[in-house]
């Protein structure tokens, strides 16, 4: 078994496009139940995040399964498969597991360094646990993609461009209300902060830092919006809660509104900007609307609306701020590269270790066959003399079994090294199913180089090549 990613991010695909495919929490379970219906995956994982979704598997063949994903995401989001395949990268085996490592560490972000994604790739391993769909393959993947996250964050600075998107979209407000000292462009400001998920927490985090003055949370449930007024209340600032219903009210009175909802459609419409502009004096209040859902969750019109501002995904994108340092940067890919190597030797030797198992399982029956025969055809030998045979007999195996399976560990560490286990089975007749038995290693190899991606075609034409087939 091998992993399958297959992704479309901020990288590959305008805000259009990802609107589309994004995956809301409650969509998660059932699309990865749509995944695991195909014969040729085993495990699956869907990451989603504002401005990313990707989906991991674990998978028999290579073609089918992305035939699989392929079909599933051209459903899920409606959009024709040319069209969406134009807009996807496709990772297999090990450059999946890099790609992976490379995310958690923040590399991948729109806001390098940004450290919210960790908790979103917690949160998909967690979803595809409990619907029993991460076996030992993603577990293990997605463990050591976390501890490679923390070991980036914990090592260099490559976070101190900041912490996500949303203290970039702040900080890009702030400057906006306050152009000659955006240091306090929120101070004592009123905001209103749409959705009270982590985007929505992260965003009352970062206002009560910046000194806002007074935070007002619209959420679907009236619960979950009390429960993040009262973080804000807790913090000393003063809070208040209103229905979705009320927020061209509610907009009347903000400096600043953040939208961070996930719902499908649009949360805030051109009406309620027009009504809350009708209440107030925009060309003295100006009103900065930062949309930070996916799909959006303000009406793209709004932005032409006199005296509003419209900060997006797509606005981040180019925002100087949103990159880290260089020195950073590097020192990240390189600890990346390490933990990749690291994690790639166990994989490997995973893949060997039941195959030693299986040989020495092999060699241990029939040293127990020989030892009965030798019973029957001497019965006359006494105990001290048959524990001598028996031992003599184990530890010459023993002896001749030791250098070609410390050795073929060794190997096993090295690129290719799974064909030195295939060969061992070979040449000791080692059913397939008898290394099996023992464990179920993911196997790491690369893909043959008559597939598409390897031999340097686009990724429309794996895709076209994967359905061909």
């Amino acid at each position: 078994m091998s992993v399958l990613l297959v992704g479309i991010s901020h990288r590959s695909a305008p805000v259009s496009v990802l609107e589309r495919v994004a995956v809301a929490d409650t969509d998660r379970p059932k699309l990865i139940d749509t995944l695991l219906e195909s014969p040729h995956i085993s495990e699956s994982m869907i990451v989603s995040t504002c401005n990313r979704v990707e989906v991991y598997a674990v998978v028999d063949a290579f073609h089918g399964a992305l035939a699989a994903v392929g079909e599933m995401l051209s459903a899920h989001s409606g959009l024709d498969f040319s069209d969406l395949t134009r807009h996807t990268y496709v990772r297999y085996s090990e450059a999946a597991a890099e790609h992976l490592f490379a995310v958690a560490s923040g590399l991948d972000s729109m806001v390098v360094g940004e450290q919210q994604i960790l908790g979103q790739i917690r949160t998909a391993y967690a979803v595809s646990d409990t619907q029993r769909a991460a076996g030992r393959a993603l577990h293990e993947l997605a463990q050591q993609a976390l501890r490679v996250g923390k070991r980036v964050h914990t090592e260099t600075g490559i976070d101190r461009a900041g912490s996500s998107v949303v203290s970039v979209a702040l900080d890009r407000a702030a400057a906006v209300l306050a152009p000659t000292d955006a240091t306090n462009g929120l101070a004592g400001r009123t905001a209103v902060v749409v959705g009270a998920g982590s985007m929505g927490g992260l965003s009352v985090a970062h206002l009560t830092r910046a000194g806002i003055g007074r935070v007002i949370v619209a959420n679907r449930t009236r619960e979950r919006a009390e429960r993040l007024a009262d973080t804000v209340r807790a913090a000393g600032v003063d809070a208040a809660t209103v229905e979705l219903s009320e927020l061209a009210s509610a907009l009347s009175e903000a400096d600043v509104m953040v939208a961070c909802t996930g719902a499908v459609g649009a949360v805030v419409t051109l009406a309620d900007a027009h009504l809350a502009l009708a209440a107030r004096n925009a060309a003295q209040r100006p009103l900065v609307i930062c949309d930070l859902g996916l799909p959006r969750d303000v009406e793209p019109a709004v932005a032409g609306l006199p005296g509003v501002t419209l900060l997006d995904i797509e606005t981040m994108k180019s925002d100087p701020a949103a990159g880290a340092a260089a020195a950073d940067a590097d020192a990240a890919r390189e600890i990346v590269a390490a933990e990749l190597a690291t994690y790639l030797t166990g994989q490997r030797l995973a893949e060997v270790t039941p195959t030693v198992t299986a040989l020495r399982q092999r060699a241990a029956e029939v040293v127990e066959s020989e030892l009965l025969r030798l019973e029957s055809r001497l019965p006359g030998l006494d105990d001290p003399q048959r524990d001598e045979v028996a031992r003599t007999v184990r530890r010459v195996v023993d002896k001749l079994l030791h250098a070609p399976t410390v050795r073929v560990k060794q190997l096993a560490t090295t690129p290719g090294g799974d064909t030195y286990a295939a060969a061992l089975r070979e040449l000791f007749e080692l059913a397939p199913g008898s290394a099996e038995a023992v464990a179920t290693p993911m196997e790491m190899r690369a893909v043959e180089k008559t597939d598409g991606f390897t031999a340097g075609l686009s990724s429309e034409d794996v895709w076209t090549k994967g359905m061909q087939e």
